[in-house]
């Protein structure tokens, strides 16, 4: 049986006092026996706050991305191994906005999904299809291809320890959601070609969704047969519509 997660990219937001005050209304709000489990992803300047706030708790907490290198003159970036130092369990890899603003190729974002592996981490490897690449008909072979980069070189057990978001680019910040049908259609692409070549990983794997999930259509989204929650961006920056996506997970 498959969990439920719903997860929290916060993107570039942020301070000590939002920070402080969301995970405390989380913590309130939500508990370790709930029918989903809960994730959030910091800024790095606060994965610090978050593990003194949430260490020993039900909530576990990732980075937004990582440097593939496991250390060395890299000024600026992040590895694996400094993550799991501050008490990372997830970290986000291959998110459209990494892809699309700062050059991450599929090839990129491999090495960054091998590199978590490497270093303890879950990578929730993100995918998904822009607008013109949806009305095209072109969403299973972008999909597909960005599946592929991964299983190409690091083979499909390589997703034993991993979870997939479909974020279909076009919905992601824009109000526009993907009607709950046209998600369990990818969804069920991507479970269907993991299972071709490997029945059971197919099976268990956590695939989410995101793109503008709130309170009011994430019931309807959580529902379908193959999504196994969401990676929520602006409803997961205050704890009262963050935890209406939590309840909604039944």
């Amino acid at each position: 049986m498959r969990r439920v997660l719903v997860a929290g990219n916060w993107k570039m937001h942020g301070s000590k006092t939002m920070v402080r005050s969301l995970l405390e209304g989380l913590l309130a709000g939500s508990s370790a026996d709930g029918n989903a489990d809960l994730a959030v992803f910091p800024s790095f300047p606060y994965l610090s706050l978050a593990q003194s706030i949430l260490a020993d708790s039900h909530i576990q907490w990732g980075g937004q991305t990582l440097n593939p290198n496991p250390q060395g003159a890299h000024t600026g970036e992040t590895s694996g191994s400094m993550l799991n130092d501050m008490g990372c369990h997830y970290v986000l890899v291959g998110h459209s906005e990494r892809r699309a603003i700062y050059g991450e190729s599929n090839a990129d974002v491999a090495l960054r999904f091998s590199a978590a592996l490497d270093a303890g981490l879950k990578p929730v490897l993100c995918v998904g299809e822009t607008r013109e690449e949806r009305e095209s008909e072109q969403t299973e072979a972008v999909v597909a291809g960005q599946l592929d980069a991964v299983i190409s070189s690091f083979g499909i057990d390589s997703f034993k320890h991993a979870t997939i978001a479909y974020e279909p680019v076009w919905a992601i910040g824009t109000g526009l959601t993907a009607t709950p049908q046209q998600a369990q259609h990818v969804h069920a692409f991507i479970r269907d070609k993991l299972s071709s070549l490997n029945g059971i990983m197919g099976s268990q794997i956590q695939i989410l969704y995101g793109g503008s999930v709130n309170g009011s259509n994430a019931a309807e989204l959580f529902a379908q047969s193959d999504i196994d929650g969401g990676l929520v961006g602006g409803a997961s920056l205050t704890a009262e519509d963050f935890l209406a996506i939590y309840t909604a997970a039944g």
